[in-house]
């Protein structure tokens, strides 16, 4: 009797776990036809539009590779070959495995690759032959399209972009079938991690309208002005592009010559105030300087006339501005990114103009000489140039496509790490500040984002003396008086060498540059009391490369920050009493200000 029970006890438990199965797949079948449902209506709305065939430009480079891999034959067997033997060594290794014999692996994951975390890629001798296997594969590729024939630099750069995002996209942990965590999951959940991820699917769609817009955090666990961009402070003044912060002061005293900030308009400022602890805008206040922040509008049709020049108008009113509210003659300029790149188009034009309000210009990760300018540059050309323009009808170019770039940097991590994560395994992300700025994301308004590309992407035209702005033609070397450069050693967004090649261009200016640690971000955004990362000095700018100015210049452990304090301070002037928030201009609402907190997926 009591094994009869027992079976039937054990025939009901898996009939009530088969039956939950089915319901979830159920479940997953009607959401899949929301999903299409909402695919399908968004592809409606835009059959008026003429589809525009191979957008980002890559067949006519991919011919011209072809082309090559077909004039060196035997460079191409010579890499094949390494491939079928290597292939060869892994089917003998998993082989034996299979016959229970011990085995090293051909080939590893990177150190920092999460794709192949699970246990099972290793353990399990089918999985880990297809995660060998792969990255036998995609070494193959990534290494052909970088190293066979001779290709002009700007294709090979777009071939091995193109290259590295295929094998990313293949990875067998993109798969449902081919990824063991994902199988594991849905075994032990009966589906329900499959319900769950369709559900975040659902409503990424919706809130793409239309378009996958892949959540990478919590989206409700920050709001803008509440958990960050808290640096107590007003907003002093706007116009139709900005809204000028200024910040509290929290010392008695404070320089006399105040500080403003140009951040990038291609992303929000408060990455430079994200929390407490990272905010390099409450640290400066701390060490007794006087700050103002520009907040960009997040641009729609109101702003479709603005231009490059208009954007530098708007950033000389600023200063006026807060120069008349701290009642000085002159003032430190800040900048980042795209920021700076103004910021040096601004420089070079006052020299011309005989203006002296600048007294020292400072340049986070900003670009001058476009010539090797990154990964984004294998975005612009002539025709990506034009297909741009067809998605500025409006005047702007829409927000998603910005994000969509930028997470294409990073597919691995950006795209496919997270829907595997969300839409597989039916898991929220994990909540961080930075992943919800990195998704806060701006459009573009279109004229600033034409000039920004033809004049210094396509054609490089500050370098060679040709940039037309405001009927000025400007160069790097009209660029006069004090400037601190600050270049992070693993920017792919400005890459290290090419930022310090427009450093050394400036020729008639006073030049510090400083190489920090790490990233484009994380370089930037690194306090000294997170004891991180590293940066280098050398005042000798006669070297012609970063890595011949890397030979003689000294490393100092920690944050960059305190070698710009020390620099700031010998040109900010005497000590004043402490000046609180608009007392001149008076107080237009508190910061953030609205301006920031403007998102395109509420909208």
């Amino acid at each position: 009797m009591s094994d009869a029970g027992g079976e039937r006890d054990a025939v009901e438990a898996w009939m009530r776990e088969s039956a939950e199965f089915t319901q979830n797949m159920a479940r997953v079948s009607e959401t899949s036809a929301e999903i299409w449902q909402k695919v399908f209506a968004a592809q409606a709305a835009n059959a008026d539009k003429p589809a525009t065939p191979d957008p980002l430009n890559t067949l006519p480079t991919f011919t011209r590779f072809a082309q090559v891999l077909a004039d060196h034959p035997q460079e191409l067997a010579a890499a094949t070959m390494a491939w079928w033997q290597a292939q060869a060594e892994l089917w003998q290794s998993a082989w034996s495995r299979w016959m229970g014999e011990p085995s090293e692996p051909v080939v590893e994951p990177k150190p920092g690759d999460k794709r192949f975390k699970h246990d099972q890629w290793s353990e399990n001798v089918l999985f880990d032959y297809l995660k060998q296997s792969y990255l036998l594969t995609s070494s193959y590729m990534q290494g052909t399209a970088h190293s066979i024939g001779d290709l002009d630099p700007h294709e090979r750069k777009k071939v091995e972009f193109y290259t590295r995002s295929f094998v990313e996209a293949m990875s067998p942990s993109n798969f449902f079938a081919l990824n063991p965590e994902v199988l594991e999951a849905t075994a032990s959940q009966k589906g329900d991690n499959l319900v769950r991820g369709l559900k975040m699917m659902l409503a990424d769609l919706e809130r793409g309208k239309g378009n996958l817009l892949i959540r990478q955090t919590d989206m409700d666990a920050f709001e803008v002005g509440r958990d960050m961009a808290v640096t107590p402070g007003a907003v002093i003044w706007q116009n139709n592009v900005l809204q000028l912060i200024q910040y509290a002061p929290t010392t008695e005293q404070v320089h006399a010559r105040p500080l403003l900030f140009i951040p990038p308009w291609i992303n929000k400022y408060y990455v430079l105030d994200l929390n407490e602890k990272k905010s390099l805008m409450k640290w400066l206040v701390g060490q007794g300087f006087t700050v103002f922040m520009i907040s960009w509008v997040n641009p729609d049709e109101r702003q479709a006339g603005e231009t490059w020049e208009s954007y530098m108008q708007a950033v000389s009113d600023a200063m006026d501005v807060a120069m008349k509210e701290t009642g000085q003659k002159k003032i430190n300029l800040a900048s980042y990114c795209i920021g700076g790149t103004m910021v040096g188009s601004f420089l070079a034009r006052a020299a011309k103009r005989k203006d002296t309000r600048v007294a020292s210009a400072t340049l986070f990760t900003a670009q001058l000489d476009f010539a090797d300018a990154g990964e984004l540059q294998v975005f612009v050309d002539d025709k990506t140039i034009a297909v741009v323009d067809d998605e500025m009808q409006k005047g702007y170019l829409p927000a998603e496509k910005m994000a969509s770039a930028f997470n294409m940097l990073r597919s691995a991590d950006l795209i496919w790490g997270y829907c595997v994560n969300n839409y597989m395994l039916g898991k929220d992300p994990f909540p961080f500040d930075l992943l919800y700025w990195n998704a806060d994301s701006t459009a573009m308004p279109a004229k600033v984002h034409r000039f920004y590309l033809e004049s210094f992407y396509r054609d490089n035209s500050f370098v060679d003396g040709t940039l037309k702005v405001d009927g000025e033609t400007l160069s790097l070397a009209d660029i006069r008086g004090p400037v601190y450069h600050v270049a992070t050693r693993e920017d792919h967004i400005a890459p290290a060498p090419s930022v310090y090649r427009g450093a050394r261009m400036m020729e008639n200016a006073e030049v510090r540059f400083i190489l920090a640690g790490s990233g484009h971000i994380a370089g930037v955004v690194n306090p000294p009391a997170a004891q991180k990362y590293q940066y280098w000095v050398n005042d000798d700018l006669s070297a012609p490369t970063l890595a011949e100015w890397m030979e003689q210049a000294e490393e100092h452990p920690g944050s960059w920050w305190v070698d710009w304090e020390a620099w700031l301070i010998g040109h900010s002037g005497r000590k004043v009493k402490a000046r609180e928030p608009g007392a001149k201009h008076g107080v237009l609402e508190p910061a953030p200000g609205e301006f920031v907190k403007v998102r395109f997926d509420r909208r």
